[in-house]
Formats: structure tokens, sequence, C-alpha cells
């Protein structure tokens, strides 16, 4: 499952969602976990009240399972939930390397049910469109 950190630093999960000058991707599975992607954001990051600039960061999460912030405004997190990504808030700064680390021993364990429930959302979109896309024009 993708796993989205908001970050400074590219190191710790210490960004506002809104204010965040990079969104890191990591898929975080029982057995290990691999960087993916990371998105850089620059030009005005601070709460200006201009809802567009979350746009390219709703795009880089998007088929993300969860979302790590320090803090996110309400109508980010609406719109990051509608996204159907869980947000979760950091209490301080906490290095993703050891968020990885905790989540991969919830997978071997038991998840908690919003865990499970992303991950099985994440299992049924995990087939491969480009057949389906053969198949319905053959």
């Amino acid at each position: 499952m993708k796993i989205a950190f908001a970050t400074q630093d590219k190191v710790h999960v210490d960004a506002h969602f809104g204010w965040a000058k990079s969104i890191v991707i990591f898929d975080v599975t029982a057995e290990g976990h691999t960087f993916v992607e990371a998105f850089d954001f620059d030009g005005k990051l601070e709460d200006d009240g201009d809802e567009d600039k979350l746009a390219p960061k709703l795009e880089a999460i998007h088929g993300c399972a969860i979302l790590y912030v320090a803090a996110i405004g309400g109508s980010g997190a609406a719109r990051v939930v509608a996204l159907k990504v869980h947000p979760v808030k950091v209490s301080q700064p906490e290095p993703i390397e050891d968020i990885l680390i905790k989540l991969r021993e919830v997978l071997r364990g038991t998840p908690p049910p919003w865990l499970r429930k992303a991950l099985t959302k994440n299992a049924a979109r995990s087939y491969d469109f480009a057949e389906d896309d053969e198949a319905s024009h053959g």
C-alpha cells in the first residue's frame, strides 16, 4: 500500500499539508518498504486561503492509503478524505523511517479496522487497466 508523508526535509514528517515543501511516497508491505516518488513544491506555501495550491499535493497523494502530516486544515483534510486517503497527524516531528518500520510491524500483526479497510481498498484497485482497455476495444 502506498503511504504519503508531508515533509520539509524528506527525512521527517514535519510539515503542514498545505505548506509542505515535499510529499514523499513509499510502498509498504509486511515484508518491507520501498521509495516510490518525491514531489517537490515551491512558490507561496503559507496559509493564504488559496485552496488551489492544494491541487498539486492532492494529485501527488492520489492512490495512497495514508497521509502523515504534522498538521492539516479542515478543508484540506476534507479534500484528502474525499480521495479515500486517511490523514494521520503526528504530534511532533517524526522520522519517516520510524513510521515505516512501525507500519510494517502493524501489517504483520492485526491492523486496526481503518487500516484493514485501506488495505482491501488498495488490493481491489490493483488490477491492470491496459488489459481492460484492450478487451473493451477488441
